[in-house]
């Protein structure tokens, strides 16, 4: 159903080349990020109170999860193999279905090709832009390490040393800022030894609601399509729901809707205390941090171009961005309301993870969470 290997092959041929590093330099920047990731876990869990609890076989330790620093091909093969650990069950189904059509091994071999090659596509865009990763489904391989229970953090070298040059920001400064986001991912996961399953079963719920009958996909395709093609640039709240609607969202079944509104919750809260944690241990240990924030936010807003806007807004970026926003009002409204060991109990299991409508109201969280409404 697809070819990996070609995926990858694809998207290293396709990314674009990194900034000019010599060897020198690009050794003196590994060593600095993996003493940054080394440095910010002790900053992190300082801030958070966030420990992985003890006694617990089954969940994973910090010091197995390893944090790599890789260039942009090694972030291609990492996520790869994250597609196929998580995809896995999806493409089983679907390659059995397509068994019992006749012609259906050449059409799978040929459609496998076609999916690599787009995968490939897709991930050299965004190879150049991510700097840094927590992989949650990550398998070991035989050049990438992994937790046993999956899990380790990834520091894209080169993207990071772009970003620091683009900006004109002190780049000591700007790799250990980067390093406190990712390490708290890393943070969020080994504390909570629940979270990782709790958000791969949501993921495979929501890949099993998937229409495998491949003229009920191709419509929805074409439903997604004519309805980009027919927008209109109004103004008002309705346009900028339609504008900002991705092919993903508008492909998706009502049962699949309702659990991506779960995970949106859940990923709005770990993006947001990532940068709720970033801003609040910055200060303290990042001397240059007030440029930083406001160049990176600048960059965040301002920085795409028309076709990179476009790309962003139909492989759903754009959402992504409006996590980091809404998750961090949460967060800050909720430990201005109950301090932090409040703000910790919606680690406590799945039924207090906040909903979609509790990251935009937060006082309804503290509410149900703690039984009163905030002060």
């Amino acid at each position: 159903m697809v070819d990996w290997k070609l995926a990858v092959a694809t998207a290293t041929r396709l990314v674009r080349p990194g900034p000019e590093v010599g060897r020198d330099e690009a050794r003196e920047v590994v060593a600095e990020l993996r003493r940054h990731a080394k440095t910010s876990e002790e900053h992190v869990r300082a801030f958070t109170r966030m420990a992985p609890p003890p006694g617990n076989p089954d969940g994973p330790a910090v010091h197995d999860t390893p944090v790599l620093v890789v260039d942009r091909a090694g972030w291609i093969k990492a996520n790869v193999a994250g597609f196929r650990a998580v995809l896995g069950p999806l493409l089983e189904k679907m390659q059995d279905r397509r068994g019992n059509v006749p012609g259906g091994a050449v059409l799978g071999a040929v459609g496998g090709k076609v999916t690599g090659v787009e995968l490939g596509m897709l991930l050299s865009f965004l190879a150049s832009r991510v700097l840094g990763q927590y992989e949650t489904f990550a398998p070991a391989t035989g050049d990438l390490p992994g937790a046993a229970n999956g899990g380790r953090l990834l520091l894209v070298a080169p993207n990071i040393v772009h970003v620091e040059r683009e900006l004109e920001v002190d780049p000591h400064d700007f790799r250990l800022w980067v390093c406190l986001h990712e390490e708290t991912h890393r943070t969020q996961f080994t504390a909570v030894p629940w979270l990782r399953d709790h958000i791969e079963s949501e993921i495979q719920a929501f890949l099993g609601e998937t229409e495998v009958d491949p003229a009920t996909l191709l419509e929805r395709i074409r439903e997604a399509a004519q309805s980009l093609a027919g927008g209109r640039a109004d103004e008002g709240e309705a346009a900028e729901e339609r504008g900002g609607r991705s092919i993903v969202d508008l492909v998706q079944t009502p049962a699949q809707r309702e659990i991506l509104g779960r995970l949106t919750a859940v990923m709005s809260l770990l993006e947001g205390h990532a940068d709720y944690v970033m801003d609040g241990v910055g200060p303290r240990v990042v001397p240059s941090v007030a440029e930083i924030r406001e160049k990176f936010q600048q960059r965040r807003a301002n920085g795409a171009g028309r076709l990179d806007a476009a790309l962003r807004r139909l492989l759903g970026l754009d959402a992504k961005l409006r996590q980091y926003r809404d998750g961090e009002r949460f967060v800050r409204a909720v430990v201005d309301a109950v301090g932090m060991d409040g703000f910790n109990r919606v680690w406590t299991s799945p039924n207090t993870l906040p909903t979609k409508a509790e990251i935009a109201k937060p006082a309804d969280w503290v509410t149900r969470v703690h039984g009163r409404s905030e002060q």
